[in-house]
């Protein structure tokens, strides 16, 4: 078997692509022959899932040079363009995780500083629900006067995939529901294939003559996400029930009360869940559920943990695209082998300097790693890392791979220290060490061709435009060839049209496809338009904190603007953004105020619609749309709980009062706050009436 697998992705030239690309095809198909046909294999389960993620990564970065029979055309799954899409009316959040004691009791030491019952170290529990998180496809099932209406996968969280007729299949699936039926009804959960049913399933695969999955995940996400919904109805899929979205006519006060209305509608509750009082029981319960883990018929890769009262759940609300009350304690990673070949540094798109190791490809949890972060410069030095190192890796939250240790007693003796570079190691530019930062910037900004590219890669990615068939090795030849040299050339594309079709791998159809998904992507969100930017500082949470406050593209360049002004009061409003220090302000009003960007963004609002920001799920109340500013020590609540319950009726909520300030909440010994609020004549309410007023 041919294992010259270790050549990094996104540094291969296109004949060393193509070369590859066609070797390991022709090696997979031997090895689905061997195997299908022959009941002969050669190599194991995890050495061929090896091969066809190093194809498929290939494929990713070299798109144009996928062919309609190569390995990756017929593994279950489909393109999500086939599908209808559904906007969820209540987005499908995802959970933060933790993966020690530790991090589960920061967890519940967060939960009590919310919530005002923990303040005075009552002797009231925190009672939770533990249960087994299944390592399937998530969905959501909505419910009309009770019955099946539509569903949908997650997707991006706010926009899934209708596989409305695909799921009527399953029998964990209620197509009318029992009992007291609710008026409306979205119904959360994860659908999976036990065990058995993939191994019957891999089986019928392999008398047919097709190919096998990979995992009983690979093969209920492929086996749902069918166009055919007879190919869906031959496979055993399953499904748990455990959360919900939009709803009306029907009420409960904890987690658990909802899972008996699960079970009287006719869902499948998963029977391991438990109810726990204290963090020993949960950790128990953890300690339960991972030794049950190899007898369960179903693959798991986790313990999920809830608040288990909904009064709780509503005020501890959620954080970025994660609840507060909620998280997932991931069971360990695998940890592997192997050599360091290389140590390369990377130039981000905000001019970090990211050093990568190169690493002997080692199978990590069924996938094949060839290379691993190493964080920054001081990470290097504080672990030791050398060039020819043994090392032991890890895939931290079985995604990211990472260096978790240097085997010292296996270093070679010729060893030397790594030396991080100063300069740019693309541009020449300097690279300075960034103050209270533990990386280094290369200083060349527009003129470093590095940064234009991770630019370009980032603008065009799923968070962001989401432009399908550009592929990230295809935004570095477009910049190679003069095709595009500014984010706004994407969409003059097509003014390059003959030139995009004479490059090798292109033709009509390819360069029409890439034209037409341009196209579509010219309305986008106020929040996915800011991520898409590259700001730094600026992921997809702060570009929604961001777009919630100024609502436009007109207002947040105009208050960028007037935030230059040392003292101005746009500068102090970004400042009082929850979540938008000191650092991040500065950013912003640096990269808004800068000549090249501000050229920039006119092109842009010439080329493309920016739709203002809609607050997500923002309902009419007396306070929605307000600025609001809590002052002195309040008694029925804590002030985080204050906050996110204006922030849930819609208002925004602020920390020093100005002339834009609406509503002032005063508790006790309230001091210069009160005082500024009554020389400008804005309205102030007790604790007591702000509770009246929002209850």
């Amino acid at each position: 078997m041919n294992t010259d697998n270790t050549a990094l992705v996104s540094n291969m030239k296109e004949d060393e692509a193509r070369s590859e690309l066609k070797r390991l095809s022709t090696e997979i198909d031997g090895h689905n022959k061997a195997y299908h046909q022959d009941d002969n294999p050669v190599i194991s389960d995890a050495e061929y899932d090896s091969l066809r993620r190093r194809y498929l990564d290939l494929e990713k970065e070299f798109s144009h040079l996928a062919t309609k029979d190569g390995p990756s055309s017929n593994v279950g799954y489909t393109s999500h363009a086939a599908f209808n899409k559904i906007q969820h009316t209540v987005p499908m959040l995802s959970l933060d995780n933790v993966f020690s004691v530790e991090g589960l009791n920061d967890f519940i030491s967060g939960i009590k500083r919310f919530l005002k019952e923990f303040s005075n170290h009552s002797s009231i529990e925190l009672e939770m629900v533990a249960e087994p998180k299944i390592d399937g496809l998530s969905i959501s099932l909505r419910y009309e006067s009770g019955l099946l209406v539509s569903a949908a996968t997650r997707g991006d969280g706010e926009v899934g995939e209708d596989v409305t007729e695909n799921i009527k299949s399953l029998k964990e699936v209620p197509l009318s529901l029992r009992g007291p039926v609710p008026k409306i009804i979205e119904i959360r959960g994860e659908v999976y294939m036990s065990k058995y049913d993939f191994l019957e399933l891999n089986n019928n695969q392999k008398a047919l003559g097709n190919k096998v999955f990979a995992n009983p995940r690979n093969a209920a996400a492929g086996s749902l996400r069918q166009l055919d919904p007879k190919i869906t109805a031959t496979r055993q899929l399953k499904m748990f029930a455990y959360a919900w979205g939009e709803f009306k006519g029907v009420s409960w006060e904890s987690q658990t009360e909802f899972y008996n209305y699960l079970k009287i509608w006719g869902f499948a509750v998963n029977p391991l869940m438990k109810k726990c009082n204290s963090p020993d029981t949960l950790i128990s319960t953890y300690k339960e559920i991972s030794r049950l883990r190899p007898e369960l018929d179903y693959d798991i890769d986790g313990v999920v943990y809830k608040v288990n009262r909904l009064d709780w759940q509503k005020r501890l609300g959620f954080v970025s695209r994660a609840p507060r009350w909620a998280v997932a304690h991931k069971f360990p990673a695998e940890q592997v082998e192997t050599i360091i070949t290389e140590i390369n540094i990377q130039v981000g798109r905000t001019g970090s300097l990211t050093p990568v190791a190169k690493l002997l490809p080692v199978n990590v949890g069924g996938v094949l790693v060839s290379n691993a972060t190493l964080h920054n410069e001081g990470e290097i030095q504080r672990k030791d890392i050398r060039k020819g190192d043994a090392v032991l890796i890890q895939r931290a939250g079985d995604v990211i791979p990472q260096v978790v240790k240097v085997i010292i007693e296996k270093r070679p003796k010729k060893s030397e220290t790594f030396r991080f570079p100063h300069v740019c190691p693309v541009c020449g530019s300097d690279a300075p060490r960034v103050e209270n930062e533990a990386i280094r910037r290369c200083s060349g900004g527009a003129s470093c061709n590095a940064q234009l590219v991770e630019r370009l890669r980032h603008f065009v990615s799923r968070g962001a435009f989401d432009i399908e068939g550009f592929g990230t090795r295809n935004a570095e030849i477009f910049f190679e060839k003069n095709l595009i040299l500014s984010l706004t050339d994407i969409f003059r594309l097509k003014n390059n049209r003959k030139e995009l079709e004479k490059l090798e791998g292109w033709g009509f159809k390819s360069t029409e496809k890439l034209l037409n998904s341009i196209e579509s992507r010219r309305i986008i969100s106020l929040d996915r338009f800011i991520f898409a930017l590259g700001i730094r500082g600026v992921g997809r949470a702060n570009a929604r904190l961001i777009a919630n406050h100024y609502l436009s593209i007109k207002a947040l360049r105009s208050s960028m603007n007037d935030a230059a002004i040392i003292g101005s009061e746009a500068r102090e409003d970004l400042s009082n953004i929850d979540g938008i220090g000191p650092n991040l302000a500065r950013d912003l009003i640096v990269f808004f105020n800068d000549t090249i960007n501000a050229q920039l963004l006119d092109d842009f609002e010439n080329l493309i619609t920016i739709n203002p920001h809609k607050v997500m799920n923002s309902i009419s109340s007396p306070i929605s749309g307000k600025t609001i500013v809590f002052t002195g020590t309040l008694n029925t609540i804590t002030r985080m709980e204050a906050k996110n319950s204006a922030e849930n009726l819609g208002a925004k909520v602020s920390g020093s009062v100005s002339s834009k300030t609406d509503l002032v909440i005063i508790g006790d010994n309230a001091g210069s706050k009160a005082k500024k609020a009554a020389e400008l004549g804005i309205k102030m309410l007790s604790e007591a009436e702000w509770i009246q007023l929002v209850e």
